[in-house]
């Protein structure tokens, strides 16, 4: 009978166990892939003391319970000692053809994460406490709620794609994001009848913003996207009188002006024009002036034209209604809330929704990718609204 292994204390080693020259102590097994694989301690179990000037890690009796353990529900005992980082890449890189605006923002995240304390833990080891706390100095940074929301929605479901591979079992960022900061974010409100009657009456006097009337006009009246709206081109159907999206125009500081198919796939659409937007769209191309020859990616003749005769992009747009407000608020006592493209477009579809359109049409007008978020703009109803449609049904 073959004599038991023993360590250098005379303790006994269990199968897979051993002990090296230098006294650490190493244990062999086979992962998931059926690959060999070691693990090492310079202590056995967790009451032995290390070495002085050795790291101080778990015991090897530990390591080893964990280890049976995921070998037991099927984890990976490899892949889950990628970092947040890696993980990340390895998210991204099951996408790919993402448009311009997503890869600047993967790497602007996964820069953030390089900086960051959490970036380099192995996924196994983040907890959610740690989560939050990288939520935390993010908010302390500066970053707004919204975009915090968005960090944390990417690297929720780059975890999960961990737990779906087997890698760990708990995903630590999910959890609510305005338990752990405050959600700061202004709702948006849309526009009043009266504040867009008296919006384009103040702009129809004033010598500065009256060249600007029809676009805002334009906007109000199709719920256009502003980097759609951008993009629309002199090759409009006024016959049929619809417009047709099927891109958008965007300007980036890195590449320039740049065009894509709209943000969704049920973006690609055609809006029929009323007779204000058919009215406003004539009077913009009649005015036209200054346009420079200027194309890209095969599309020409953009409608919306600055002073130097370049296409208008969404900054342009932001700027304008941001000093608009600003002049606006100066000569009357009914002061206007905060614009932007954004809440113009929201005045459209809030508008058709508490007049009852069908919530599929608007939906296709307004190029939503599913219906839930159409019909969150039937939520924003009034008593007046309401009173009104009952009126109507009652009739």
């Amino acid at each position: 009978m073959s004599e038991k292994r023993r360590d250098n204390r005379g303790r006994i080693l269990r199968t897979g166990e051993s002990q090296r020259k230098d006294g650490r102590y190493a244990y062999k097994y086979t992962d998931a892939y059926g690959k060999p694989q070691f693990v090492y301690s310079w202590k056995l179990v967790a009451t032995d003391k290390t070495p002085a000037g050795k790291r101080d890690v778990p015991a090897l009796r530990d390591k080893v319970k964990e280890i049976c353990r995921d070998l037991d529900d099927g984890i990976d005992t490899i892949g889950k000692k990628m970092t947040v980082c890696q993980l990340y890449a390895k998210q991204n890189g099951l996408r790919k053809n993402v448009k311009h605006g997503t890869e600047k923002n993967r790497e602007y995240l996964m820069s953030l994460l390089q900086d960051d304390p959490i970036g380099m833990k192995s996924i196994d080891t983040v907890k959610q406490s740690d989560a939050k706390e990288w939520v935390i100095r993010m908010s302390e940074k500066g970053f707004a709620y919204q975009t915090i929301s968005n960090f944390k929605r990417s690297l929720k479901a780059a975890f999960f794609t961990a737990i779906e591979d087997d890698c760990i079992r708990k995903n630590p960022f999910n959890f609510t994001l305005d338990t752990v900061i405050e959600d700061d974010r202004e709702a948006k409100a849309a526009l009043t009848p009266k504040q867009e009657e008296n919006l384009l009456a103040f702009m129809a006097q004033d010598t500065v913003y009256r060249k600007y009337r029809d676009e805002v006009i334009i906007l109000l009246g199709t719920g256009l996207r502003i980097s759609e709206f951008c993009g629309l081109t002199t090759a409009l159907d006024f016959k049929n009188r619809y417009i047709n999206v099927d891109h958008q125009l965007l300007r980036d500081a890195d590449v320039g002006y740049y065009v894509e198919t709209p943000k969704t796939k049920n973006g690609i659409r055609q809006i029929p024009m009323t007779e204000e937007v058919y009215q406003a769209l004539k009077r913009v191309l009649k005015s036209r002036e200054n346009a420079v020859p200027f194309s890209v990616d095969g599309y020409k003749n953009f409608l919306f034209l600055k002073n130097d005769g370049m296409p208008k992009v969404a900054a342009n747009y932001e700027s304008m209604l941001k000093e608009l407000v600003h002049k606006y608020n100066k000569q009357n006592k009914d002061q206007m809330p905060h614009i932007t493209p954004h809440i113009l477009r929201h005045t459209f579809c809030t508008r058709l929704a508490n007049a009852g359109m069908n919530p599929k049409a608007l939906q296709y007008i307004m190029g939503h990718a599913n219906i839930t978020m159409t019909l969150n703009y039937y939520a924003h109803a009034d008593f007046d609204s309401a009173k009104a449609e009952m009126e109507r049904l009652a009739a």
